[in-house]
């Protein structure tokens, strides 16, 4: 509809409130009687609990229960939902480790939760929580991802044999192996993926309320996926049924995979909230964050690139160690799934990737924005990058070589994905077109002349969105005639509201303003599968759609019987309903209205003008896109500046395209932050975290990015009716390679290869200096 119809570059509705201070989080909510609650955790990555005395901290001011893992284990309430459905290299099932919510044996990284105290007020538990007494028993430790599996590693788990939870196998490793036999050269290299703090806004939080006349359960918390969200925690953890558990999210700032995770305060809010009869929350502090959030990323490749004499791809193999930390929470194995990434956008025969996940003392790993297809993207281009190096050949012109042509799809690759359509030559050639690149030989003479070392990166990126699911959408019409739309999709800031506000508009011809959002509510979402894997919009939008359409099926039944004329004589345009057969029309406004008087309506219809509807899919689709880094060095100090940065994505249909390259500009800014400066790190030795605030875990700011310039190269899928593709993962996958593979081809010339990540000022100044002293 005019200036709010689908493709057109709308504001967020949302941002008025969120800007004023006036947002819905979690830390806003306030209940009758309200106490607080604080997490004692571990100070050892890995020691033995000899005891726990607790007698002074109950004796405290305001104190009002203390639980420990004693007591969870007497409530008879279960552990917090694991990975499943993978298998050992035997195929013996993966090893799925106990998960308790307060532990009571053995702490096994800083941070296991070993203590929860309630109190009237957060600083009297605070102060309560360091009066309890903790007798230790320190034991060896293991954060290195590469050491985690080998022979005489400490374990983390006494019967895991080498700390290995699975091992994934993809391809065929006969044909890869037939590939690298016959090839003219192999180019082999080692990729280390550090690990990250995903660092949202809003630190996480919940509230438990628990209603002893009813035996009901309400947790407030951050989360992403409403309805299997109540269905692990009531089902797995608590052992009641759903009806007896409302889950409510609210506002969520930000989440990128880290909350979507049942961890272990929420069941302890629920739980000491029976307990006291009272509402209790507990709310992360930014330090807590450090030691209890989910990370990201974390692995080691060994990647090899086989190729024919004239530079063909011929076969790529593939073997990772993956970290998944102490506990593999539900979902943390779930980056396998993208493990088709490796394969990018070219023409490889043969592929075979080994992927093995291993327990450390270190924080829980789970997906983060990408989850797998990041790391998957930095190894292939990566690889191609220094394929071209060793062999001579243009990096552009290696990649135009192997590329899947437009007229093959659709194409399976040698993994596991197959893609349905897009054009993968075309974007590149866009993406080097606005980014110049055919000056840049003169842009990097002009740097030198000033001291400078001037680089230019490339990433062809490919990666699996939407997965096989479903998701719900209702549109309800009131007695004004405005209606309330309801998504099973749970937003995080993507803008959820105003696009499916911008869908419903569009396809019934209503004002914003006549039309409310609700989403993240079990009681009043009839259905939901939520959000994560860039699937809002594929079918969270593709069930809104659906659910509109009946809307305008029913409300043409109602406004042909009150023109008093045939249905099939009724138009619908632009909101309006009308026929040739009548001089009057009606809006679908004036149908809401009326559509709750029985008299109004043909005869055995139902009162009402509302619809739900549940889209299904067993398709995915493929975002995809070319990314064009430009860097500048100062060969005195390292400091990098990034001069330019160019996408083109191809995410189909563009539903609305300020919010696509918001989405796309922030994905870009965590890949840059993760190569230039975010590490989080750990005492190899101890396990202590090192990098354990913002005055040691360097986030980026507005100042480290240059201007981005965002273009489509939009191709619509089928595999949807509405043709989008994912988008909100697009520019974190792009992004890792395309700012290492500038940071490399700036760093050639003074004889720099091996990039750390992150690529700090004084990393690169000390390679520099080395390469110098090597002459």
């Amino acid at each position: 509809m005019g200036e709010f119809a689908l493709g057109q570059p709308v504001a967020r509705f949302e941002d008025q409130r969120l800007l004023q201070g006036k947002g819905r989080f979690v830390d806003d909510v306030q209940l009758a009687g309200m106490v607080h609650a604080v997490v004692l955790r571990s100070p050892h990555a890995h020691a033995r609990i000899r005891s726990i005395d607790v007698a002074a901290a109950k004796a405290a001011p305001g104190v009002l229960d203390i639980l420990t893992g004693a007591d969870w284990e007497a409530s008879g309430w279960s552990d917090l939902p694991t990975g499943r459905g993978r298998t050992r290299r035997d195929g013996s099932d993966m090893y799925r480790c106990h998960y308790p919510a307060l532990v009571s044996d053995r702490v096994r990284y800083v941070g296991d939760p070993v203590a929860f105290v309630v109190a009237e007020t957060r600083e009297q538990a605070q102060d309560a929580s360091e009066l309890i007494e903790v007798d230790y028993e320190p034991l060896p430790a293991i954060t290195s991802t590469a050491d985690a599996t080998k022979p005489g590693a400490p374990l983390v788990w006494d019967d895991c044999e080498n700390n290995i939870c699975f091992v994934y196998l993809a391809g065929d490793k006969d044909a890869t192996e037939a590939a690298f036999a016959k090839a003219d050269h192999v180019v082999e290299r080692t990729f280390v993926i550090n690990r990250v703090v995903v660092a949202p806004t809003e630190p996480r939080g919940c509230v438990g309320d628990y209603d002893p006349s009813e035996e009901h359960y309400t947790i407030y918390t951050t989360l992403q996926r409403a309805h299997p969200y109540r269905a692990q925690l009531a089902t797995e953890v608590m052992g009641i049924a759903e009806n007896k558990l409302t889950v409510i999210g609210g506002d969520v700032g930000g989440s990128f995979g880290m909350k979507s995770a049942v961890y272990n305060e929420v069941p302890l809010v629920l739980l000491a909230s029976k307990r006291i009869g009272r509402p209790v929350k507990w709310t992360s502090t930014r330090s807590e964050a450090f030691l209890s959030d989910g990370q990201g990323r974390d692995n080691v490749t060994t990647a090899a690139m086989a190729l024919d004499k004239d530079h063909n791809f011929l076969g790529m193999r593939v073997e990772t160690v993956a970290n998944c930390g102490a506990y593999i929470q539900a979902g943390g194995e779930s980056f396998i799934g993208n493990i088709g990434t490796l394969a990018g956008v070219y023409r490889t025969p043969a592929l075979h990737a080994d992927v093995t996940c291993a327990y450390t003392n270190t924080t829980p790993v789970r997906p983060y924005r990408g989850n797998g297809r990041p790391e998957a993207a930095f190894v292939i281009e990566r690889l191609i990058d220094e394929v071209a190096a060793e062999l001579g050949a243009d990096p552009i012109e290696i990649r135009r070589k192997n590329l899947i042509p437009a007229d093959a799809m659709p194409y399976k690759t040698g993994l596991t994905f197959t893609y349905d359509c897009g054009e993968f030559e075309r974007g590149m050639d866009m993406a080097l077109e606005i980014s110049d690149y055919a000056g840049f030989e003169a842009r990097r003479a002009e740097s030198r002349k000033r001291g400078k070392l001037r680089g230019i990166g490339f990433s062809n990126s490919i990666e699996r969105a939407a997965a096989p699911g479903a998701e719900g959408a209702e549109v309800r019409f009131d007695r004004s005639g405005t209606a309330t739309i309801f998504s099973g999709a749970v937003n995080q800031g993507q803008g959820h509201e105003t696009v499916f506000k911008q869908l419903v508009c569009d396809k019934l011809g209503m004002a914003p303003e006549d039309v409310s959002y609700i989403s993240g509510d079990t009681d009043a979402v009839f259905f939901g599968e939520g959000t994560g894997g860039s699937r809002s919009a594929t079918l969270g939008g593709s069930a809104m759609l659906m659910a509109s359409d009946k809307i305008i099926a029913k409300a043409r039944k109602i406004a042909a019987h009150m023109l008093e004329v045939d249905e099939g004589d009724v138009s619908f345009e632009d909101g309006v309903f009308s026929s040739p057969g009548s001089n009057r029309s009606l809006t679908i406004k004036e149908v809401g209205k009326a559509a709750a008087n029985p008299a109004n309506l043909p005869e055995g219809m139902e009162p009402g003008l509302v619809e739900k509807a549940v889209y299904v899919t067993n398709m995915m689709n493929y975002p995809n896109g070319c990314h064009v880094c430009e860097v500048e060095i100062d060969e005195e100090t390292g400091t990098v500046d990034i001069l330019g940065y160019s996408v083109v994505d191809d995410v189909g249909t563009v539903m609305n395209p300020m919010l696509l390259h918001g989405q796309i500009q922030g994905g870009v800014a965590q890949g840059i932050g993760q190569v230039l400066m975010e590490d989080m790190r750990f005492d190899p030795e101890t396990g202590q975290i090192m990098t354990g605030s913002f005055m040691d875990y360097a986030m980026p700011r507005a100042a480290d990015f240059s201007d981005m310039h965002v273009a489509s190269n939009a191709v619509p899928t089928a595999t949807n009716p509405l043709g989008v593709k994912g988008a909100g993962e697009a520019g974190n996958v792009g992004a890792l390679p395309a700012i290492a593979s500038a940071l490399a081809d700036a760093l050639k010339d003074v004889g720099v290869r091996d990039l750390p990540m992150p690529a700090t000022p004084e990393r690169i100044w000390r390679l520099m200096r080395d390469a110098k002293s090597r002459g």
